[in-house]
């Protein structure tokens, strides 16, 4: 590819990529050495001591506090079941839409996208006047409820492309030969909605574990999870260093799960989503 094709074609995408992605992360991993000073700024001497914190070390009463851990953790395993009532009830619900005729299916798909017409904090407020007579407000079950709303559609569009696109030919060809309906269905169906299925759990799963709004208002201080920390230092707390560092923390976990992803699924990897 000659200079001229390359800047024609791939030069605004990767521009656009070290302007608004590579030079904020590089900027942010610089602000993570940096220390806070007196009213809230930010300056020298360069240090590992946010790194140190990240990982549970306080440098200054010098012992180990795993707090951070602990809400990675929490956020971890939220986000992860979230994720999976998201699948448990979405998988069965694009099939649901995919099967139906033209004019159910444009209805349902209006219904799934409805909620995007409201602001976002107003949806998760409404959550408060839901679950307020089950006395589940402040609580960590309000913000599982708050997640699995507010990440299901997410999930259900994704599978529903896929849907759209499975070859039926196949599962009656295995009826055919005499293979049962489940494993029909597991043999001839599911893979082809296997690129719609890890496209949806990552479009969850990522943002979920990310996620600072819903247990802010649902959940309440007792349920903070790590967005709710990199939230605080960048905004109460005023400690930008601290805050980057965990910024990066949470980076490298999702950049993580994108790579093992990315060795099981072979060759293709990621591509495989598109």
């Amino acid at each position: 590819m000659t200079p001229r094709r390359f800047l024609a074609t791939l030069g605004p995408g990767v521009l656009w990529l070290a302007l608004f992605l590579v030079v904020p992360a590089l900027i942010m991993f610089g602000y993570s050495l940096l220390t806070r000073t007196d009213l809230a700024q930010v300056g020298g001497p360069w240090t590992l001591e946010n790194w140190q914190r990240v990982f549970g070390y306080d440098a200054l009463f010098k012992e180990w506090l795993p707090d951070n851990l602990r809400v990675l953790w929490r956020s971890l395993w939220l986000a992860a079941l979230s994720t999976f009532f998201c699948v448990l009830m979405g998988y069965p619900l694009a099939f649901f839409i995919a099967r139906q005729d033209a004019r159910r299916k444009n209805l349902l798909l209006l219904l799934l996208i409805i909620p995007f017409w409201t602001n976002f904090l107003i949806r998760v407020y409404a959550w408060i006047l839901i679950l307020r007579p089950f006395d589940l407000v402040p609580s960590l079950t309000a913000t599982f409820l708050g997640m699995v709303y507010a990440f299901l559609p997410f999930f259900v569009l994704p599978v529903y492309s896929s849907v759209e696109k499975v070859d039926w030919r196949l599962r009656e060809a295995a009826e055919d030969l005499g293979a049962p309906p489940v494993r029909a269905f597991l043999t001839g169906v599911f893979p082809q909605t296997l690129p719609g299925l890890v496209a949806g759990i990552l479009l969850t799963f990522i943002p979920a574990l990310g996620m600072f709004v819903v247990s802010d208002i649902l959940g309440g201080a007792k349920t903070a999870l790590i967005g709710n920390l990199v939230q605080n230092q960048f905004g109460q707390a005023g400690d930008w260093p601290y805050g980057s560092a965990l910024s990066f923390l949470l980076m490298g976990v999702v950049l993580l799960g994108l790579w093992l992803y990315a060795r099981t699924a072979g060759q293709k990897g990621l591509e495989e989503l598109i």
